[in-house]
Order: structure tokens, then C-alpha cells, then sequence
């Protein structure tokens, strides 16, 4: 070798050295995180649902990353606004599942919208988690690989307590039904119907109403002239508000129990001083006196949003409620799959044993026949007071 070449050789060698030095002392790379996907009403009447799921995933998500993530990997929300349009959130939920690879797909407030990523789901194999919309047929959809989970109501169940409650509590005899109309309406007549067969009762009629719609007078002079003596209700915040508007143009003083879709959002503001004549079913509320569990996470969404300063900010717990628990249900199937492949998560849901949750001490929550993880003995009725969800007495 020549003598010009050594001294090169040396200088290469010792760059390599402080190189390959510098690459050992480099901190090692983070985990990828795991991706969680939302798609709900970020925006409309419906936004301050969509944000109390966030805020619910939020919280859990913060809680699960404290302590080291799940299968040692941090958790990362991805949100998509659906509109409370079922196109639109197909293809949100299919923009998070095939470009943002998200390992388990959360899905919001609409029924349609959910009937509309149900199948979406379980063709591409993605668990899809429910945390409000209660169509009895987003989980009961007759999928032989059915991917798609629930913490939230259920139709036929919800529809089953509201003719228990008109008729215990209301003394109801013949009811009048008042539906929106769309897929959410439909589920719920027919399990309205099968509750009111069941007990030989009558019913004055059922009648339609539009998102839309801004009077709601005919159809309610159609279901009094009948002779309801109580109105089921079914529809979400703005409908619902319009239904209360009209009762008060019509001065007609009948009970009103309805489905949880006043909860929605600025229901209180848009029904005006008659909102808390509505008697709706919930599955949580925070008060002044709460769990353990329910005064820490309580803390925990003051301390995220300092916009929080009363219990009518936290309105509608349902959401964060049914977000929370539902995310650390999830949480707990990936880390009994040990991976996030959906199919091996689908089996990780089945495999959970206990969680004591928010909304109350989870055991064996789902098995292959069973996706939906609260029933009627989780449903509370609920209304509006200086727009706050308080319990009714029991």
C-alpha cells in the first residue's frame, strides 16, 4: 500500500468509528403508535355530541398512554366528520381504515350512518366499536364474521323500557308514536310495536317527522284527535325541539318519553322552557356525587378542558361515558390479541373477562352471539333542568 494511501485509510477508518459511535448513542426510535379512527358529527346540531365521544376517547386515550400505551405502543385519535351523512361517513370510515391503516374504527351518533359502515367493516375486517347510534341491526346485522361491537343502547331494548316507564310511571294506556323518519325511526317502531303487542296495549298512531321540519302541529293534532294520552318519541335534537315547540302552540299538556336523541346537543336552548317535559333514557350522568371512577374522570376532563366548569359542560355524559368505557374495552382486545390484525382483535373481545368501567363493572362483556355490552338494566330516564341531564326519581 502506498504511503500516500495509509493516512487516508486511517482517516476513513476513524470516521466509520465515530459514525457507526454516534449511531449507538442516537435514541432508538419510538414505536409506531396505534392509529384509533372516529368518524361522528364533528359539526351541525348534532357537534356537541361528537365532541363529548372525543372528549370521552380522549380521556381514556391519555390514561392508556400514562401507562405505557397498549402492547407498548402510543395511542393516537383520528377524527373524521361524518355530517350526520351516511355517504359521507363511508367514506370517511374508509379513508381511516385504508389510508390512515387505523387499527379499530369508533363510529358515532347516526344509525344510518353506522347501518351505512357496518358492512364496510366487516368486509375489510376492521373492528368497528359503537358508542352511541342504537339501531338494534348496526350489531345484530347477520354477518357470519361480524366485526362490529357496542357500549352504547340498543333499540329493542331501549323501546322495551319507554313502554315500561309510560306505563309504570306515566300511567300510559294509548300511546301515540312520533318517529323521524329514516332507518333510526324504523328500528324503532318495530320494537315499539312489539313492546306495546306484548302487553295487548293500543296505540292512537305513528307518525313521521323530517330533520327538517320546523312545525310538527298536523301530526301531533292527528295522534291527540286519536286519543294518545302519551307520545314515544324518537328523533334527534332538532326534530325533538320542534316536537316541544308545538306541543306548546297546541297547549297540549302530554307526557313525552322519548329515546336519548335530545340529548344530542343544544336541545335545551332550541325546545325552549318546556325541554325538561321530555323524559329520555341515558346510560350515565355525571352529578354532584359520583363513583371513584366517575370523580376522577370527571377531574380528568377539567384538567384536558378547562372549558369545563359545570355539570351542564360535561352534557351529554352518554357520550363520554359510552367512549370511554368503550376504549378501554378495545384496549383490553388488543392486548389479548397481541396484535392489532382485526381478525385476532375480533377474538381479543371475546377473550375479556372484567373491566371495571365508568359506567359499571364489565363481566365477560361479549361473546360471538352477545356484541352489545350494556342492557336494560343500564338505562336510566333522564331530563333536562337549566340545561343539565338530572336523573328523574325512581
Amino acid at each position: 500500500m502506498s504511503q500516500l494511501s495509509k493516512p487516508l485509510l486511517r482517516r476513513w477508518s476513524k470516521a466509520v468509528a465515530a459514525a457507526f459511535g454516534l449511531f449507538l448513542l442516537a435514541p432508538v426510535h419510538a414505536e409506531e403508535p396505534i392509529k384509533i379512527g372516529l368518524v361522528a358529527a364533528l359539526s351541525g346540531q348534532s357537534a356537541k355530541s361528537g365532541e363529548a365521544l372525543t372528549r370521552g376517547l380522549n380521556v381514556a386515550i391519555d390514561e392508556l398512554n400514562a401507562a405505557g400505551g397498549i402492547l407498548g405502543r402510543p395511542v393516537e385519535l383520528v377524527r373524521r366528520d361524518d355530517e350526520s351523512n351516511p355517504a359521507k361517513g363511508m367514506l370517511a370510515a374508509r379513508e381511516l381504515i385504508q389510508r390512515e391503516k387505523v387499527a379499530v374504527l369508533f363510529g358515532g351518533l347516526d344509525t344510518p350512518v353506522s347501518l351505512a359502515i357496518v358492512p364496510l367493516a366487516n368486509q375489510l375486517e376492521v373492528p368497528f366499536m359503537g358508542v352511541w347510534a342504537a339501531g338494534t341491526g348496526i350489531t345484530r346485522n347477520g354477518a357470519k364474521d361480524n366485526y362490529v361491537f357496542r357500549v352504547s343502547a340498543v333499540d329493542e331494548l331501549v323501546d322495551e323500557a319507554l313502554v315500561e316507564y309510560g306505563v309504570s310511571k306515566q300511567g300510559m294506556q294509548k300511546p301515540g308514536m312520533i318517529l323521524v323518519n329514516n332507518p333510526w325511526g324504523e328500528s324503532n317502531e318495530l320494537g315499539l310495536r312489539a313492546a306495546l303487542e306484548k302487553r295487548g296495549m293500543p296505540y292512537a298512531g305513528i307518525e313521521r317527522i323530517e330533520d327538517s321540519d320546523l312545525d310538527v302541529v298536523p301530526q301531533l293534532t292527528r295522534l291527540k284527535n286519536a286519543g294518545a294520552d302519551a307520545l314515544l318519541m324518537v328523533g334527534n335534537v332538532g326534530p325533538s325541539a320542534q316536537v316541544v315547540k308545538s306541543l306548546d302552540r297546541m297547549n297540549w299538556d302530554v307526557p313525552v318519553i322519548s329515546h336519548w336523541g335530545p340529548a344530542g346537543g343544544r336541545f335545551s336552548e332550541l325546545a325552549g322552557p318546556n325541554a325538561s317535559r321530555v323524559h329520555f333514557i341515558q346510560t350515565y350522568v355525571f352529578g354532584e356525587q359520583n363513583s371513584g371512577k366517575g370523580d376522577a374522570v370527571m377531574a380528568a376532563l377539567k384538567k384536558r378542558y378547562p372549558e369545563i366548569k359545570t355539570l351542564a359542560d360535561v352534557t351529554p355524559a352518554v357520550g363520554i361515558a359510552n367512549a370511554y368505557d368503550g376504549m378501554h374495552l378495545v384496549a383490553k382486545a388488543i392486548e389479548n390479541a397481541g396484535s392489532v390484525k382485526g381478525s385476532e382483535v375480533r377474538e381479543g373481545f371475546y377473550a375479556i373477562e372484567q373491566h371495571d368501567g365508568l359506567i359499571k363493572q364489565y363481566s365477560k362483556p361479549f361473546t360471538a352471539d352477545q356484541h352489545d355490552a350494556l342492557g336494560p338494566e343500564d338505562y336510566l330516564f333522564t331530563h333536562f333542568v337549566d340545561g343539565q341531564i338530572v336523573p328523574l326519581q325512581p
